[in-house]
């Protein structure tokens, strides 16, 4: 990922930076406080990609579009829309969407709080989501306010996972990437209608415990748990990223599951 500052655009006051996905296959302006999209983001849109989707897929909370746009570059097929309650990040994602060439994507201003149902929109086969990792305001130092959204989920966690399993079709695949300490959250807040979790921990390094998760369950389906090898971000050497984390970073290779 590169990016550099656009000094001729602004948004709500405040500066937006162009950053580079993919190998400058996908171009994303965002602000330059406030949520952007990073590792998470992009390693939620390769996993995505790695399921090899097809039909309908919904982004829960999708910012300014860098994780929907760069899953749409690698399954072009695939038919996307965004949920984001933040007006100027919504704004950002549909333009976002035509700076790329995808007008066909759908941005839609949306509060996950308020439920799936309120949309009135047919259930998707796949969503996915880089939800808040927090809960509590208190249980961390306050974020620049241009990050509080995306950083604290006013409604819980809870909310979020209710509302993936209420827009999944049955045997729909739901892939949500979190906190590590959050897994146990993360699986019962789904076991009640999803299951044939597979769950793939990310590391810093080899000898690190795992950060962050990426989970994947089939609404309805009943296969045993899967805990799947570690992907480790970093080695000790001169790289930035290990090989397998650079490959697909640069979208030449998926997150398998």
């Amino acid at each position: 990922m590169s990016e550099e500052t656009d000094p001729t655009l602004t948004h709500s006051a405040t500066d937006v930076t162009q950053t580079h996905l993919l190998d400058g296959r996908v171009i994303v302006m965002q602000p330059a406080k406030g949520y952007r999209i990073g590792m998470d983001g992009a390693l939620l849109a390769a996993a995505c990609a790695g399921l090899n989707p097809s039909g309908r897929a919904l982004e829960l909370g999708c910012g300014a579009g860098g994780a929907m746009l760069s899953l749409k570059a690698r399954c072009p097929d695939l038919a996307l829309t965004g949920i984001e309650r933040e007006p100027v990040y919504a704004g950002l994602a549909r333009g976002n969407a035509a700076l790329n060439g995808h007008d066909e994507v759908t941005v839609i201003e949306g509060d996950i709080g308020a439920g799936f149902k309120t949309l009135g929109l047919e259930r998707f086969d796949l969503v996915f989501s880089n939800p808040p990792f927090f809960d509590d305001p208190d249980t961390l130092r306050a974020p620049h306010e241009a990050k509080r959204p995306a950083w604290i989920a006013d409604d819980g966690l809870g909310a979020w996972l209710d509302f993936a399993l209420a827009a999944v079709k049955d045997g729909g695949d739901i892939v949500f990437i979190h906190r590590a300490d959050r897994l146990g959250d993360i699986l019962t807040g789904l076991s009640s209608k999803a299951g044939s979790f597979r769950v793939r921990p990310i590391q810093p390094f080899i000898e690190k415990d795992a950060k962050r998760v990426l989970v994947r369950a089939t609404r309805l389906g009943k296969a045993p748990l899967r805990l799947l090898p570690p992907l480790v971000l970093h080695d000790h050497g001169d790289r930035k990223h290990t090989p397998e984390v650079d490959a697909i970073l640069r979208g030449v290779q998926l997150l398998a599951w």
